[in-house]
């Protein structure tokens, strides 16, 4: 952030081709059919030696396993215990199914929430990382450049060369965060109010940190609704109204820039979560040029 507030089935058997080819009922059923070619008489063994079994009956399986087995022929079509199946051609496959519909709230993604101040970006993302069925972190920009307790530059006592190498520590120790959370099979969504004229510091900053798998949504309600949201805060989360404006004409430079975009002036936190996933799911199925 820029300012104080504000990522198969084998193809179907064609004809003349696949198991079918070459198939007759006696393959599958062996016996005597009319017109089959006889082969010679067989030759009656010679007898046994004396003293010794005589040996089974030509096409016989060999002695009877046992007493136990002696009354209990296989039943049909059986070998051992796998029973066959029928004899028959193989059916054609059907055609698959098309494949479902991404589902974000049950994959491992990281997402980037960018917005002006009072675009409810820090609200949504920790209600939106919640309510998910995968574990999920929120790393927000703004906390952690506050980690720096004395020496802290604030962007309301102007903007300078030390808040600006602030700024991009953080936003590096944030994609640091991001890259050992998905490593470890944890999702994550950051917030920050990237501005879409400053892409190297900003978005690019983020790509590099984080990976290009990171999905950006822009959060940009109207004018009026981040002025009464700014209102609320305090402390150095709260900006001038002068400086929330400038902030948020700014952010409309995203419409065009081929990114989603949320207009959440309407909308409750929940509201703006399950539109959240519905775009992200379509960012999955489609990844963003950016």
């Amino acid at each position: 952030m820029q300012h104080a507030v504000g990522s198969p089935l084998p193809p179907p058997h064609q004809p003349g081709h696949g198991p079918a080819v070459g198939w007759s009922p006696a393959a599958h059923h062996p016996g005597q059919h009319p017109g089959a070619q006889q082969g010679p008489a067989p030759v009656p063994a010679p007898p046994p030696a004396p003293g010794r079994p005589a040996p089974p009956p030509p096409g016989s399986a060999g002695p009877p396993a046992g007493p136990q087995h002696a009354s209990m022929p296989p039943p049909p079509d059986t070998t051992g215990h796998v029973r066959l199946p029928p004899g028959g051609p193989v059916a054609m496959p059907s055609a698959p199914r098309a494949a479902a519909p991404p589902d974000p709230a049950g994959t491992t993604l990281a997402v980037l929430l960018i917005g002006p101040a009072g675009a409810g970006k820090t609200s949504v993302a920790k209600y939106w990382a919640d309510h998910r069925r995968v574990p999920t972190a929120h790393i927000s920009l703004d906390d952690v450049r506050e980690w720096v307790r004395s020496g802290f530059a604030d962007p309301q006592s102007g903007w300078n060369d030390n808040s600006e190498a602030q700024y991009r520590l953080a936003r590096r120790t944030c994609g640091f965060a991001a890259r050992n959370f998905l490593a470890n099979g944890i999702s994550c969504v950051l917030d920050d109010a990237v501005f879409p004229d400053r892409p190297v510091v900003g978005l690019g900053g983020w790509k590099r940190h984080v990976g290009p798998g990171l999905l950006p949504v822009v959060l940009l309600p109207g004018l009026d609704i981040v002025l009464e949201r700014n209102a609320e805060r305090s402390g150095n989360r709260r900006l001038s109204d002068e400086e929330v404006a400038r902030i948020h004409g700014r952010m409309a430079g995203w419409y065009g820039s081929g990114l989603p975009i949320i207009d959440n002036s309407q909308l409750g936190i929940p509201e703006t979560a399950r539109i959240l996933d519905d775009v992200l799911a379509r960012s999955i199925a489609s990844p963003p040029q950016w």
